[in-house]
């Protein structure tokens, strides 16, 4: 275990007599390193908020909600209470046709026991594939927040997980270097006088 003494703030840029150019190198590998990982998850956090904000803004131009047709009698029993709950909704095969004329159909979660030909809201991209329904602005910011922040922590790790191997690389080195002068002038201090 090693003895270390109180924490000194800035030991790294001190003038010392015993300081080494291998401890002048890695004081300026640390601000470097520093540097670019706050930078580097800055840079990427806001590419990629932007980009996914973007994206989401664009499918909510694009994306349109179509009137589709039940194509069969959905399963269950029809609710008598005016309010269904999400709890009675069921899978059931609906029919649409897209703007460009070309008929679809899909999977929707409709009220259990619906009729055939019953009315549903499917919502499609411009080519008439059923999507989900866009998130709404603030949804979307919400979104690009957490994903351009998740991106953003990945992103200052690269820098980070460099900078630490180029510091272990370091301290090897300087480690095989006090094994140098150790074994130049270690043996002169073992001498007595007698």
């Amino acid at each position: 275990m090693a003895l270390r003494g109180p924490k000194v703030w800035l030991w790294r840029w001190r003038r010392n007599p015993l300081k080494r150019r291998a401890d002048r190198v890695e004081a300026w590998v640390v601000l470097g390193v520093w540097t670019l990982t706050v930078l580097a998850g800055l840079l990427v956090w806001t590419a990629v908020s932007r980009s996914v904000e973007d994206g989401l803004a664009r499918e909510r131009v694009e994306w349109r909600p179509l009137v589709a047709r039940l194509a069969e009698r959905a399963p269950g029993t029809a609710s008598e209470n005016a309010h269904v709950s999400r709890a009675e909704q069921v899978w059931a095969t609906a029919r649409w046709t897209a703007a460009d004329g070309s008929r679809h159909s899909g999977q929707l979660r409709v009220p259990a026991g619906s009729a055939a030909g019953a009315p549903v809201t499917v919502w499609t991209d411009p080519e008439g594939r059923q999507v989900t329904r866009p998130v709404t602005g603030s949804q979307a910011r919400v979104r690009a927040l957490l994903i351009g922040g998740v991106a953003g922590l990945c992103g200052a790790a690269v820098p980070l997980i460099a900078g630490r191997a180029l510091r272990s690389r370091l301290e090897c080195r300087r480690i095989d270097q006090w094994d140098a002068e150790w074994s130049r002038f270690g043996p002169m201090w073992g001498r007595t006088t007698g």
